[in-house]
């Protein structure tokens, strides 16, 4: 497969090109920082293409995307892992229009330019990493948790858009993850990254709907849609 991962450079999408690379799928690795794309490139030559995108510049993401596309003419797979969190009591409005430009404008350029690629194809599997988060607005973050609400809603849009096609869109919603994303003290519930990317691969394996990582997430994913 030619398999698509944007934010690969840590966390959660490192991971997943770690597992597709060892599979031997070919995969095309975005990110903003080129050392740690041409790392991974070094790393695994034969099935990593790197490029180098920061997804908050649209006329940059186009550019990059149109190229991939000429090189590989089909993209099977594609998960948008990119996106910033940061906390911001303070409510400094640089912090909230920045995280704005990367999780709502860049988030929703990228997720729409891949979806009308996959139209083109009159087939592809777009899979989308939002968060638990979205479901409850957090005085400390607000523009991350109004971003991510965004982004769910936007992922069922795109589910309904996608009935009676061959393309399958799939949400993935963790909870908190052992990775730089998880800010800010006394946090529970904190998940192993190995642990959350298995049950993500699962998902993708079987084309899943939506998945919530994991039972205890599942649970406060509950209370909060019915009872917050």
């Amino acid at each position: 497969m030619n398999i698509l991962i944007i934010g690969a450079t840590s966390g959660i999408g490192r991971r997943l090109w770690e597992h597709y690379v060892s599979s031997g799928h070919n995969v095309i690795v975005v990110g903003r920082r080129k050392e740690l794309l041409d790392n991974m490139a070094r790393n695994c030559p034969e099935h990593t293409l790197p490029v180098v995108c920061d997804i908050s510049q649209t006329d940059s993401f186009d550019n990059a995307l149109e190229s991939i596309i000429r090189k590989h003419r089909h993209i099977d797979l594609a998960i948008i892992c990119a996106g910033i969190g940061e906390l911001n009591p303070k409510l400094d409005v640089e912090t909230e229009l920045s995280t704005v430009s990367v999780n709502v404008m860049g988030w929703a350029n990228t997720v729409a330019s891949i979806y009308r690629l996959f139209e083109r194809q009159k087939s592809g599997h777009l899979v989308t990493i939002t968060s638990v988060g979205g479901l409850q607005p957090t005085p400390i973050a607000p523009s991350y948790s109004a971003s991510k609400a965004f982004q769910i809603n936007y992922t069922k849009s795109l589910q309904n858009k996608a009935k009676g096609t061959d393309i399958i869109v799939t949400e993935i919603r963790p909870g908190l993850v052992d990775t730089r994303m998880a800010k800010g003290e006394g946090l529970f519930w904190v998940m192993p990254l190995d642990k959350v990317c298995r049950k993500i691969i699962k998902a993708i394996d079987n084309k899943q709907k939506r998945l919530i990582v994991t039972r205890r997430w599942r649970i406060i994913n509950f209370i909060l849609k019915h009872f917050m």
